[in-house]
């Protein structure tokens, strides 16, 4: 009874030990076989698996964070994680960024043509052709090195692979799992020709990471144990250039249940309500992304319509300096396009001690972009009302700004209603840029959803649908007020009064 009490006391004294998180970033989007969401709406893949043993063995606690493939290593450098494992190849280029672990895998670059094509010996047969990659890859780099090819990239493996049966494209050179999982699988398409080059993965971390030791020594434990060798067979990826590497058994040590499970829920569905039950098992998914989405613009909408309105008082009627400088934002920020902002609000502030979380990233960026846009809507509404107005109300004796806010305002509104309810309409529909700051909103979902059921057409209409229902309901409302604001004009109530 007594070493329990003490048992007891010890617990309350002493709470239980939390271990250290390890942030670790991918893009899960069409990134079969490394890690992406299944079927079921869970996280998956052999990096996926890899990484949690990493965890495991360092003592720390698993926690994915997702970025954009573009914006993986930025968001290293801005300290959003620890660690990045996402198939990055271990190159020179990016070695100056970034320390890499020892490598956990070894491929090579396949290409991929369509089906019933000749076999192909060279890239330099390529010449002329126009041939997809990735970007940032050891892919782009050998065609762009080849004489006369013609580089297209892109931004997922499933467009460019569908680009070949479209036409668009003569071929696409990727990594070989990427090939294995995305082209192997289509009927319409065949792996051709030899490896091209070598190719190794590693987790990157922030350059002097202490991190990269402790990894590293996971990664070795990993690899002697054979729990590796496991999750590489178990997803088809055992290949004897990886055994070679590693100086492990040529053979698999488990069936490829992993690879043969992918491929069988890739395929085609047979009836339309196949799709629709497909599609409902997503709602969550859509639920949050569409609440994001909203809550994103309308805050937006209300900085805009805020910020807007200082610059269009500043510009039209403050002294020289203050004009000149709302002048030069609006024109600056009108100019520029509205993801560079984003991206250098949320990637490029941080440099000078400015972070910001990706929905205020977000927010801000839409919220300063469209404040220059409602500036000139306010400042072409004011300027609609008659001269006469402001001469009448300074006739009565009102000041400049009451006759501003009393008379010329309230006149200025029924003009801007309609471009302002228009400005909404596309700031909605420009928040799905905001994906590219690790937010998953309507676009982020889209992507998920056609890359894990592979069906782009399907989804497309779906969210285009669910963009369409959000907007809706602010064009019947600004509709009411237009028409509210009329009624009080005609029948000498409100604005005229």
């Amino acid at each position: 009874m007594t070493r329990l009490i003490v048992t007891l006391l010890l617990a309350i004294s002493f709470p239980a030990y939390a271990a250290p998180v390890l942030r670790w970033a991918a893009d899960p989007d069409s990134n079969a076989p490394y890690t992406f969401y299944s079927s079921n709406k869970t996280l998956t893949g052999f990096e996926y698996e890899i990484i949690n043993a990493v965890a495991r063995r360092i003592g720390r606690e698993p926690v994915f964070v997702q970025n954009d493939w573009n914006g993986l290593i930025p968001g290293l450098h801005r300290g959003l994680y620890d660690c990045v494992i996402c198939g990055l190849e271990i190159t020179p280029e990016k070695a100056d960024e970034v320390n890499f672990s020892i490598p956990y895998y070894f491929t090579f670059e396949q290409f991929v043509d369509r089906k019933g094509g000749p076999e192909l010996k060279s890239l330099n047969e390529l010449r002329g052709q126009n041939v997809g990659t990735l970007d940032q890859t050891a892919a782009l780099r050998m065609l762009e090195e080849t004489p006369g090819v013609i580089v297209k990239t892109y931004d997922q493996e499933i467009s460019a692979y569908q680009d070949i049966v479209n036409g668009r494209l003569s071929g696409v050179l990727l990594d070989y799992p990427i090939a294995k999982y995305y082209a192997a699988p289509n009927p319409a398409l065949q792996l051709t020709g030899p490896p091209f080059g070598q190719v190794s993965y590693g987790i990157a971390t922030e350059t002097n990471s202490r991190l990269t030791a402790e990894i590293d020594t996971a990664l070795r434990s990993l690899i002697q144990s054979g729990e590796l060798r496991d999750i590489l067979s178990r997803w088809g990826l055992w290949t004897d250039r990886v055994a070679e590497a590693l100086n492990q058994p040529a053979q698999p040590s488990a069936p490829d249940i992993q690879y043969q499970s992918f491929v069988s829920n890739i395929t085609p569905q047979k009836s339309f309500w196949s799709y629709v039950n497909r599609y409902a098992g997503a709602w969550r998914l859509l639920r949050q992304a569409a609440l994001l989405t909203l809550a994103i613009s309308v805050v937006s909408m209300g900085v805009a319509m805020f910020v807007g309105l200082i610059l269009v008082v500043l510009r039209l009627f403050s002294p020289f300096p203050l004009r000149w400088l709302a002048t030069g934002y609006i024109e600056i920020i009108r100019g520029t396009p509205l993801l560079i902002q984003l991206l250098f609000i949320f990637y490029g502030l941080p440099h000078v001690g400015i972070r910001m979380s990706p929905f205020l990233a977000g927010v801000a960026g839409l919220g300063l972009n469209y404040a220059a846009s409602e500036a000139e809507n306010y400042r072409a509404g004011l300027l609609s009302v008659p001269n006469g107005q402001w001469q009448a109300a300074l006739a009565l004796g009102l000041s400049r700004a009451k006759a501003l806010r009393l008379i010329i305002v309230p006149q200025a509104i029924r003009l801007v209603l309609p471009p302002l309810t228009n400005d909404f309409i596309a700031l909605l529909k420009d928040s799905s840029l905001v994906s590219a700051l690790t937010l998953v909103e309507l676009t982020g979902a889209y992507n998920r959803l056609a890359t894990q059921t592979f069906d782009y057409f399907g989804a497309g209409l779906l969210i285009a649908l669910i963009y369409l229902l959000l907007g809706l309901p602010f064009v019947r409302i600004a509709r009411w007020v237009e028409k509210g604001a009329s009624a009080g004009r005609i029948s000498g109530r409100g604005f005229n009064q």
